[in-house]
């Protein structure tokens, strides 16, 4: 089965890329007027070149240090680097300076050609092989083939064939399940057929028919034809270039460093926690706040740099940073990038993304900073609980552990089925089907801010057994997950931590703290409405008794109504249990002798006042018992208890 594989030229400008391609594959990569003009590559080319076992899509970049930007939106995604060096010039500004990308962007598979070989002689080869094995040393291509070679005469070209087909036997094969992902380096229109986009496969498999997620926009997309290197494909697989025609979007609206991928698995970010190398030929250290260019697929961005544990990154040493941009880019966990300075005139450095979507973190702050480190240095298990403690309240799937931790599709739900079996990782219930992941140390942060919050309004509020439920869960209500919060109350409740009445919840090991002498004032006072019945005296006429203080008195109440012994029927309206129980049940059994009842009728029933049945009828509409049409109550299909109520 034939194997694919990318792969991208590099090279100061004018040392014959474009035309080693040309020799390797037939095909001319300068498409450009310009650069058909000018002689020399502005954009990337593209061409294919098929070795029997391997077929590879070639790239073939600019050389010239102006477009240094398109030649980093080319070399996304390769897997082979192909350093061209021109036997007449030997090593130049960008030949150094692409290597240097090259080893930012983390490639680690690659072999040299020595172009334009016929212009020398034996001594000058021996020369240029020796300053060109000196540049390599301590890179990727330290021990890689160097292939002398000549375009026009064709020297050296099969033998490059040959080793660039061994070379691919050394590519690791991904083993592992992907989702499907490309950044986009070109668009097009194609007449009657619409948009066609195109870039390297970075990841996955995808399928005509698919739909996938255009980025940053955030919409959804569907593939209508796909091409392979002009073939029309029913599929395409990462290792391959792809030509993707999209139905329903407008050409003007992409553009390079956009990217397309399998819907919710990257998020567009303007902050990003990375790992950042300065190099050593810049010979002046990366400094905090510093403006740079950054590149990332195929997208670059300007930003301001912030360092995270040091003021200065010195020449050839690394550091934590992060990156605040002005466009949105998308990213994954160890995706390499490489900055520039605000110029465009040189390479500073480059690194790895370690949080492809962040949130600002304070310069210094230890903890977070260990936790970062975690993200590079830690196993699969703990690079996931890293993700779900940054995720905060909010809770993660498992697509921002596949992003954000490099764990693998296929095995992402076996881990958290794991780390919640050990009790590092919780799953909360929102209600219905849906549920929420969390790190267990945001868990028990949530339930002792509420366990908190309850305890305070037992200090403010020492007589009341109880507190209404909503307003305990409001005191968290910046967390913005109204079903979040009662599913932290359902757990205290069902651990014991918290009881209910009703409505009302209260920590288990409170007790409202009476006096002797309020003690005895609750008992008049629910005596006192027991014997009155429907004829209840008012709530202030007890304020003498209280000692004049009347938050002493509506606590007392308030007690009376949350240990369910007293009924609020409305603001200066209160029966005693047995009343209002006995009201229902009155009410009902009229109404099933008769098609409705007026206010005077239910007056009547009750032998009370109309300045009492008018509430006690509002009463009865509002937990259900009746409902109203017209002038009449008549008997609703679904009444609560006073518990309910």
């Amino acid at each position: 089965m034939t194997r694919d594989l990318i792969l991208g030229t590099a090279g100061h400008i004018d040392h014959g890329k474009t035309s080693l391609v040309k020799a390797l594959t037939g095909v001319d990569c300068d498409r450009l007027p310009e650069e058909k003009k000018r002689g020399i590559t502005i954009d990337i080319g593209f061409a294919s070149l098929d070795l029997g076992e391997y077929r590879l899509g070639l790239v073939d970049v600019p050389g010239h240090e102006r477009f240094i930007k398109n030649m980093l939106a080319g070399a996304s995604g390769v897997d082979i680097a192909l350093l061209v060096i021109a036997a007449d010039d030997s090593v130049m500004p960008q030949t150094r300076e692409h290597l240097e990308i090259l080893q930012l962007l983390g490639l680690k598979h690659g072999l040299i050609a020595i172009t334009k070989a016929d212009l020398i002689d034996e001594t000058m080869r021996e020369l240029v092989e020796m300053e060109v094995r000196e540049l390599v040393q301590g890179t990727f291509l330290e021990d890689s083939p160097l292939v002398h070679t000549s375009a026009p005469t064709g020297q050296g070209i099969e033998e490059l064939k040959s080793e660039i087909a061994t070379l691919c036997k050394s590519v690791e094969e991904k083993t592992a399940q992907e989702w499907f992902r490309l950044a986009i380096d070109r668009s097009f229109i194609v007449q009657g057929q619409g948009t066609v986009v195109t870039g390297s496969v970075i990841g996955g498999t995808l399928n005509v028919g698919d739909e996938l997620e255009w980025l940053p926009r955030m919409e959804t997309v569907r593939v209508r034809s796909l091409h392979n290197h002009d073939q029309p494909q029913e599929a395409v697989h990462r290792g391959q270039r792809a030509a993707i025609n999209l139905a329903g979007i407008r050409h003007e609206d992409v553009y390079r460093g956009q990217e397309i991928a399998r819907t919710g698995y990257l998020k567009p970010s303007r902050a990003l926690t990375i790992r950042l190398h300065c190099l050593k030929s810049t010979r002046k250290p990366l400094k905090h706040r510093l403006p740079v260019r950054f590149h990332v697929g195929t997208a670059e961005s300007m930003c301001t740099l912030s360092l995270l544990d040091c003021d200065v990154i010195k020449p050839g040493e690394w550091a934590l940073a992060q990156v605040f941009l002005e466009e949105p880019v998308t990213a994954v966990w160890g995706q390499p990038f490489v900055i520039r300075s605000s110029s465009a005139t040189h390479t500073l450095g480059g690194g790895q993304v370690l949080q492809p979507t962040a949130k600002k973190v304070r310069r210094r702050h230890f903890e977070m900073l260990e936790r970062i480190e975690t993200l590079w240095s830690g196993s699969a298990e703990e690079r996931a609980l890293t993700v779900a403690w940054f995720s905060g309240f909010s809770g993660f799937t498992h697509a921002d552990l596949v992003r954000g931790a490099n764990i693998e599709p296929d095995r992402v739900s076996s881990l958290v089925e794991k780390l919640k079996e050990e009790g590092q990782l919780q799953e909360l219930v929102l209600g219905g089907s849906r549920r929420l992941l969390m790190h267990h140390e945001m868990q028990k942060e949530l339930e002792s801010r509420l366990v908190k919050g309850l305890t305070q309004l037992h200090d403010q509020h020492p007589l009341m057994s109880g507190h209404d439920r909503q307003k305990v869960q409001s005191l968290l209500d910046y967390v913005g997950e109204d079903a979040l919060i009662s599913g932290l109350v359902d757990r205290l409740l069902d651990s014991g931590e918290v009881i209910a009445n009703g409505r009302r919840i209260a920590l288990a090991s409170f007790k409202p703290k009476l006096s002797n002498n309020q003690r005895r004032l609750k008992q008049k006072i629910i005596d006192a409405y027991k014997a009155a019945e429907f004829q209840p005296p008012e709530p202030s006429s007890f304020a003498n008794q209280a000692g004049g203080n009347r938050d002493n008195l509506q606590n007392l109440f308030e007690v009376c109504f949350a240990e369910g012994e007293l009924v609020r029927i409305s603001d200066d309206v209160v029966l005693h249990e047995d009343a209002e129980a006995e009201m229902r049940a009155r009410v009902l059994e009229r109404l099933s002798q008769s098609e409705g009842l007026t206010v005077a009728e239910i007056r009547d029933l009750l032998g009370t006042t109309r300045k009492n049945a008018v509430p006690f009828c509002e009463y009865l509409d509002s937990v259900g018992v009746t409902r109203r049409e017209g002038d009449l109550r008549v008997a609703s299909e679904s009444p609560t208890t006073s518990e309910d109520a």
